[in-house]
């Protein structure tokens, strides 16, 4: 019933994921090494969403 208030967690981690894949980006250009640390969240929330495709 209230179904249509659920927030689709995919997206919102798709969402984190390509704020986290930008600033690494952005980072590469003056701190490899934190960009390198961003680059690793960044894969660590992809393997969030892959594993929340393949349980749907």
């Amino acid at each position: 019933m209230f179904g249509i208030f659920k927030k689709d967690p995919v997206k919102a981690l798709s969402k984190k994921h390509d704020k986290l894949t930008e600033e690494a980006f952005l980072l590469s250009r003056t701190n490899r090494r934190l960009s390198d640390q961003k680059y690793a969240e960044a894969e660590a929330v992809q393997q969030k969403i892959d594993a929340l495709r393949t349980a749907q």
